[in-house]
């Protein structure tokens, strides 16, 4: 990370010296003037490796890498701040840029691409870096702007260059000079030339801030003195005519600038002054016709930096639409770098910024260009040859589209995106310090420039789409501040210091975020640091003194904001939220002093944030983070957590306790109380040395019941295997329960804790204690446990003398106490002599032991007055051999007293030792609890290399010899283990096997592969015969399992087998086998006897007998002989397939007749399933328009009775009634009844229509019911049959019409009538017999088999 810029410093100063001082000092020298620009510089190029990002340079380790003197000879006391340095002095209205949030002027571009790359979010960086950027408003430059152009006529401001002085150029092609103190020096040009040339397009002023050099929109370029303000050239013949100058730039060369012109061409500059003429020389460095350049860039080095010996080329970055091109001007035109951007967005903008980076220890500068949402960075260094070598760098992908970039230091770039958001961005973490909105500035974009629009708009279309977010000449930077130039205004922004960012944060009431950031200056991670000098101890103590005053301010708000009244838990909430930030800064700052002093003491006025104060310590002090406190507090501490009966927390927190923080006494009374015994062993031990009185206490509790016979509680059990740990850290010099035993006192712990062990009295023994009571007691508890442990001193002891006569001490007092008592289990009488076996078998033991010790516990362990334990007995003693006791016993006796006690794993013990392998299958078999591994003990030994020949014969023979056993043990581990070692020899096997059921299981084990066992049964070569033996016996015992097994054998003869099946009347599978065989006519004649066979038997058995198991067994065999048949019937030819059934009988005759009912049969199924689908879809159709012309409303063709022709309001007085038909026609009630124009229906009297009836006397009458009553309805009583009425009838003849021919529906309807002259017509409204005409006989009459036209409803 470089260092920033000490502003706070500056600042400082600032208020101790006069103004007078301070802006004489800004002007009398011009190294201090060139300084402004790199402000940072010095901070920034401070080479320290950890402050450099290694994995974005590959920078290799270097021991001693050299400073910033060495390199520059700089100091950091000259660099100062323009225009910043105090906001009161500038008049500069500062603004938050955390509170304002106006919608930008570019955002409101909807087709911007860029509003969908919005879309992605980021993390907050507020929270994590605060309010990095100060944004401010120049309220004098901004003020005389507005004025300039109200009282003279200057236009709106259009562009902006900024050295120690601050230029604007207008519309109206005047320059404004402002000082640093926002006072107007000079106004160059006038409105009259500025409308002979336009408004300033381009501004730049020279590093001594001597000459300024304006271009204007129509091509015209001037130059002027800044400390005359005369007018020194006027250039117009610099490049073409007709063209707006879109950049212009001085070099450090002051004879020499750049200029680029809206046609796209790059033009070199150069300054002369003959015999008191001044001139401007033009060269064309690159031609518009080749590709337009848009921006250009060249490269300013600090005085500092001057015998670089980059400088001498005079570097000019150029960005065209389609590359970016670095020359070099000096000393002759050059090309050093083309760099072809690829496929872009057309709209977006070219960038290019230079600055000086530090690299691998050497100064360079670094080029940034972009365009769109990727950033680029280019090294360029001079190698020793003079030639210049350009790197590129991690480049920077973004969400958004940019429109400016700046470099505010080498670490920190400011990026402009296309809808007025500023971005800051570290560049080698490529991480977004801060978002800042600045639509309020109503930035000025150059796109009449770039459009040419006062030469007439002579461009490209292309550049003009470059030139809609154009902002080249709005956005200037100087010595680590960015200046906006907007409409009406000009702002400034520039980097916080550390201690104005952190204050930021504290007028947002942000503490919590303060302290981060904070602590991330303390630590050294933060970014874009300024303010922060000096080395390391100075900057963190700085910081830390802040970090102080914060955690006051904090404290005291988490005191004042504690709610006063509700519930306990919210105030423990509140606390709970607020007191741990305090107690984790303190204890990163290592100021315990301030955390139990101060803050303790501040905290304490609040019992809940107090309670809260000492639960936050616990986490810290199980970290060992917090090893030491004041007693007070500890007191205090022990005293919370008993309250809220935490007595287990109070322990964890004692043991990691500094001692010193403890009251003694006070802590072993509550630990005994409480039985907190870890931390009564490290009060006694850490802080008396006293490692005696804990055993001592523990002793006390378990011995009693141990000694009782009582079963120990689960308390007490605890307690114990306490006992054994501190006793074993104690003799292996750990201490208990962490950490170790000071180095001095380990060998003074050992001996005290073994002359405790083996006192023969306790201190207080009554008279009936036995000897030995400390180690009776722990050999009674957990005898293998105590027993490890004191193995595992035997290892650390060195070969003194004491330490032997302390080994052989423990050693006969342990056999005094266990062989001379009977109230020791025998495991626990194992577990001694395993333990002393081990000991006796190194090779550097010194320990004596009686043997006939050992022959006793033999006879202990193979003759017991009772079977109990057996188990258990056997695996001591085997533990115990194992262990090296077996050179303690004669062997033969050993393996008599083992054969006689049934110890099987004794047995096999001493003869895997005398390698009699085949005496170990018999103590297998006669173990019933390991019986089945004698087969893995068998094929271990044969095919495990290692045994001879002979013992793997005596093994074989064994297992031959008890070749019975074997199989009734597990027919498929024999079956498997024959096969595997032996399958020569399978005929013997089976020899041998007398016994027919053992040897029906081998052999189902052998060959059927459904049994699991994973033999090849190519390689077993066995005869025939071996599996007909086998079916054979299948045959006696699973006879309704032997056709599928027969499915899944191989090796049989189908002759011989057919004749085993016969001999026991089999008879599906001697057809099955016949069938294989290929006489399907013999297997069909089996199946056939033995169908009619069943049929017999259940003629001739009673009817109360198992009826329905015999048909059962009749409907089987029937499914079987059809299978049968069904199998076979595609190999037969016409002549055998009829043969059986179809050749012979009465099938065959009527075999055609019944074939033609089936084809009839689809026949007509077909033929009904089509009628029916053409009634469906007509009566839906009918029946669809039928509803419709129904309920269509009716609509009178006159106002008036077609009887009377009078209204038909005419009787007002009299309750008239009106009917309406569907014809159309009107008519009163009381006329219509005169005419006598009504109908009896069952009853019910319908109207019919007078005109109509009588036009139509010898056809049908048009008859309708629907009647209109006022605030009547009518409703029809239910027929005993579907009758339309008269009005349905009508509408079924418009149906009719509409049809133009007689549905399929009508012919259907009238085909039925002729068959029974009882079926009613509904669809005939008034017809009589004789006027009825069939609808066949009419001569328009045609057949229509296509479906009706779909209407729809």
């Amino acid at each position: 990370m470089e260092n920033e810029p000490d502003h706070e410093n500056v600042e400082q100063s600032l208020c101790a010296k006069t103004t007078e001082e301070e802006l004489n000092k800004s002007f009398n020298l011009e190294a201090s003037l060139s300084k402004f620009s790199y402000i940072d510089l010095d901070k920034e190029l401070e080479f320290k490796n950890d402050l450099i990002d290694d994995k974005e340079f590959d920078i290799p380790q270097v021991d001693t890498p050299p400073t910033l003197e060495s390199i520059l000879n700089e100091t950091d006391d000259e660099d100062e701040s323009f225009v910043l340095e105090d906001p009161t002095l500038l008049n500069i209205d500062t603004i938050d840029s955390h509170s304002y949030d106006t919608s930008s002027v570019a955002s409101s571009d909807s087709g911007d691409r860029t509003n969908l790359k919005r879309k992605k979010k980021l993390p907050d960086s507020f929270s994590l870096h605060g309010s990095v950027m100060r944004h401010s408003l120049l309220k004098g430059i901004s003020a005389q702007i507005v004025s300039a152009a109200d009282k003279v006529d200057a236009g709106l401001p259009t562009a902006i260059a900024v050295s120690s002085l601050i230029a604007v150029g207008t519309s109206h092609g005047l320059a404004l000079i402002f000082d640093q103190n926002q006072a107007l020096r000079l106004c160059l040009g006038s409105t009259s030339v500025g409308g002979q040339y336009g408004a300033i397009s381009a501004l730049s002023i020279n590093n001594d801030c001597s000459r300024l050099l304006c271009g204007f929109a129509k091509g015209q370029i001037t130059m002027w003195d800044l400390a005359s303000g005369k007018l020194l050239r006027s250039i117009t013949d610099a490049h073409p005519p007709g063209t707006a100058i879109l950049h212009i730039k001085f070099t450090d060369d002051p004879t020499l600038a750049i200029c680029n012109d809206s046609g796209g061409s790059v033009f070199e500059l150069t300054f002369k002054r003959v015999m008191g003429v001044r001139t401007c020389e033009s060269r064309c460095l690159f031609s518009g016709s080749k590709g337009e350049v848009c921006c250009i860039e060249p490269l300013h080095s600090k005085p500092e930096l001057k015998d670089h010996p980059i400088t001498q080329f005079s570097l000019l970055a150029m960005a065209s639409l389609t590359k970016i091109l670095v020359i070099g001007l000096k000393p002759s035109l050059k090309v050093w770098m083309t760099f072809p951007y690829g496929r872009m967005d057309p709209s977006s903008v070219p960038l290019l910024a230079w600055h000086f980076v530090a690299v691998h220890n050497y100064v360079n500068p670094m080029l940034a260009f972009c365009r769109g949402d990727v950033v680029h960075f280019l090294l360029v260094k001079r190698d020793e040859s003079g030639a210049i070598h350009v790197t590129k760098q991690k480049h920077l992908h973004l969400y958004y589209d940019l429109i400016n970039f700046t470099w505010i230091n080498s670490r920190t770039v400011v990026l402009l995106d296309s809808v007025e958001k500023l971005h800051v961005i570290d560049r080698q973490t490529q991480e977004e310090l801060e978002t800042v909105e600045i639509s309020e500035v109503q930035l000025v974009y150059n796109s009449s420039h770039f459009k040419s629009l006062a030469t007439g708009g002579n461009v490209s279309q292309a550049l003009a789409l470059v030139g809609e977010k154009a902002c080249y000449q709005s956005i200037s930077s100087y010595g680590g501040q960015i200046f906006y130039l907007g409409t009406k205004s000009v702002y400034v922004m520039m980097l916080r210091s550390w201690r104005e960012r952190v204050d930021h944060l504290l007028k947002q009431d942000c503490l919590t975020e303060a302290l981060a950031l904070a602590w991330s200056f303390h630590e050294g991670k933060a970014k874009a640091v300024v303010g922060l000098s000096g080395d390391a101890s100075k900057r963190k103590a700085v910081v830390a003194d802040r970090m102080v005053e914060i955690l006051f301010h904090y404290a005291d708000r988490a005191l004042k904001k504690c709610p006063d009244q509700g519930k306990i838990q919210v105030m423990e909430q509140h606390f709970q939220d607020m007191v741990p930030v305090i107690v984790d800064y303190c204890l990163l700052l290592q100021r315990k002093d301030l955390l139990f002093s101060q803050m303790y003491d501040k905290l304490s006025e609040n019992s809940v944030a107090k309670g809260v104060f000492l639960e936050c310590l616990e986490p810290y002090i199980l970290s060992d983070k917090l090893v030491g406190m004041t007693p007070q507090v500890m007191k205090d501490l022990i005293v919370h957590f008993q309250d809220k009966k935490l007595m287990e927390n109070v322990e964890a927190l004692i043991v990691h306790m500094d001692i010193t923080s403890l009251d003694i006494q006070q802590v072993v009374l509550m630990c005994w109380e409480n039985r907190l015994y870890d931390a009564m062993i490290y009060v006694y031990n850490r802080g008396m040395n006293e490692f005696i009185s804990p055993m001592e206490k523990l002793f006390r509790v378990i011995a009693p019941p141990l000694n009782a016979g009582r079963t120990l509680t689960d308390e007490q059990v605890v307690m114990g295997n306490k006992l054994l740990v501190y006793i074993s850290c104690c003799l292996a010099g750990r201490a208990y329960p962490l950490g170790d035993i000071p180095e001095d006192l380990v060998p003074v712990v050992k001996n005290q804790v073994f002359e405790f062990l083996i006192r023969l009295h306790s201190a207080e023994a009554s008279p009936e204690e036995e000897i030995y009571p400390y180690v009776r007691t722990l050999l009674h508890f957990d005898t293998r446990e105590f027993l490890n442990v004191l193995a595992l001193t035997f290892e650390d002891f060195k070969n003194d003398k004491q330490a032997v006569e302390y080994q052989q001490r423990i050693v006969d007092i342990l056999l005094k106490v266990m062989v001379e008592n009977s109230d020791f289990t025998p495991s626990q009488v194992g577990c001694l002599f395993t333990f002393l076996a081990r000991q006796l078998a190194k090779p550097d033991n010194t320990l004596f032991v009686n043997r006939t010790l050992f022959d006793q516990v033999l006879e202990f362990l193979c003759s017991p007055d009772d079977d109990s334990r057996h188990s258990e007995r056997q695996q001591v003693l085997l533990e115990l051999l194992q262990a090296g006791g077996i050179v303690q016993f004669e062997e033969s006796r050993l393996i008599r007293m083992a054969e006689k006690a049934e110890f099987y794993q004794i047995c096999e013990f001493m003869y895997e030792r005398e390698h009699q392998y085949d005496k170990i299958i018999d103590c297998y078999l006669r173990d019933p609890l390991r019986e089945e591994e004698v087969f893995n003990y068998i094929h271990n030994i044969l095919s495990i290399p290692g045994h001879s020949a002979e013992e793997k014969q005596s093994v074989w023979q064994k297992a031959m010899d008890h070749i019975e056993e074997l199989v009734s043990l597990r027919p498929c581990k024999a079956a498997e283990l024959v096969a595997t070692h032996f399958s020569e020899q399978i005929e013997t096997v089976i020899k041998k096997l007398q016994n027919q059921v053992l040897l029906f299981k081998f052999l189902r084990s052998l060959l059927d592969p459904r049994e699991g066992i994973h033999v090849n049964q190519e390689l077993l070569q066995m005869s025939p015969c071996v599996t007909e033996q086998f079916i054979e016996l299948l045959c006696q015992f699973s006879p309704n399992q032997v056709i599928e097994t027969l499915q899944v054998l191989e090796c049989y003869r189908l002759e011989e087998t057919i004749q085993i099946t016969q001999k026991y009347q089999l008879h599906e599978v001697t057809a099955y086998l016949l069938e294989k065989k290929g006489d399907i006519h013999g297997a069909f004649l089996i199946m056939l006897k033995r169908l009619q066979s069943k049929l017999q038997e259940i003629t001739h058995q009673d009817e109360k007998s198992k009826e329905d198991l015999s048909l059962k067994d009749v409907e089987d065999t029937m499914v079987e002989t059809i299978a049968l048949c069904q199998r076979n019937s595609h190999n037969l030819n016409q002549q055998q397939r009829e043969d059986p059934v179809y050749g012979k009988g009465k099938l065959g005759e009527i075999q055609g007749l019944i074939l033609g009912m089936l084809d009839t049969f689809n026949y007509e199924q077909t033929l009904l399933e089509t009628t029916t689908s053409l009634l469906n879809q007509d009566l839906h159709w009918s029946l669809c328009n039928l509803r419709a012309s129904v309920t269509r409303g009716l609509n009178p063709k006159q106002d008036y009775c077609s009887i009377c022709l009078q209204q038909y309001k005419r009787r007002q007085e009299m309750a008239d009634e009106i009917i309406v038909f569907s014809c159309g026609h009107l008519y009163h009630s009381f006329c219509l009844q005169n005419k006598e124009c009504t109908i009896e229906t069952e009853g019910q009297t319908r109207w019919t229509c007078y005109k109509c009836s009588s036009s139509n006397k010898g056809g049908k009458l048009s008859e309708n019911s629907s009647e209109i009553k006022k605030g009547k309805t009518t409703s029809s009583q239910a027929a005993s049959e579907p009758v339309l009425d008269p009005q349905q009838i009508q509408a079924f003849d418009q149906l009719c019409r509409l049809y133009r021919g007689s549905s399929r529906l009508a012919l259907l309807t009238e085909l039925s009538q002729n068959r029974s002259s009882e079926t009613y017509r509904p669809f005939s409204g008034s017809q009589s017999g004789s006027a009825f005409s069939s609808i066949f006989q009419n001569e328009n009459f045609q057949l229509q088999l296509i479906p009706p036209p779909v209407t729809e409803d």
